[in-house]
């Protein structure tokens, strides 16, 4: 059982019991679903006919951007465990607090793209690192403000050295 929101307004129940039966907010829910390839579907239900495409999906967060005949909508699915987090009172955005972004594999800090004391999303380019002739852009993994730069620029850095501190 899954719990899908849009916001405090609008949350539904779901159950995909089988491959094939679903059921939301209890009632079952009947469609067909085609996919069409680069994460676009034809949905059909009640008689209505559907264009969905996947315009962003972060499986850690559980969150999704979805356009809807053209309209964006974005959702956040939570589990049976997510849900048991929230009533123990525990969030999953604030059980881990990243304090530092560290190289993953050695190479050249290329460019530097935040300054500290930058607010920064989850997301946002931080640095580049050039590493085997490849450009890696290297992003906020979650919300934060940017405490220090460890780095300079056209610095040669090892794995695991900590590039950024966030505050």
């Amino acid at each position: 059982m899954l719990h899908i929101s849009t916001g405090p307004a609008h949350s539904w129940e779901v159950d995909f019991q089988a491959t094939d039966s679903v059921t939301l907010n209890g009632q079952p829910f009947v469609w067909d679903v085609a996919a069409l390839g680069n994460g676009r579907f034809h949905v059909l239900h009640a008689g209505r006919s559907y264009s969905a495409e996947v315009l962003a999906a972060d499986f850690v967060t559980k969150t999704f951007a979805l356009k809807i005949n053209g309209q964006r909508v974005e959702l956040q699915a939570k589990d049976r465990f997510d849900q048991l987090l929230d009533r123990l009172g525990f969030s999953a955005a604030n059980t881990t607090k990243i304090n530092e972004l560290k190289a993953p594999m050695p190479g050249l800090i290329i460019d530097i793209r935040v300054q500290p004391g930058q607010a920064v999303q989850k997301g946002d380019p931080l640095l580049v690192l050039e590493a085997m002739k490849m450009e890696n852009i290297l992003k906020a993994p979650a919300d934060g403000t940017i405490a220090s730069i460890k780095v300079a620029l056209r610095a040669n850095v090892t794995k695991g050295q900590v590039l950024v501190q966030f505050a």
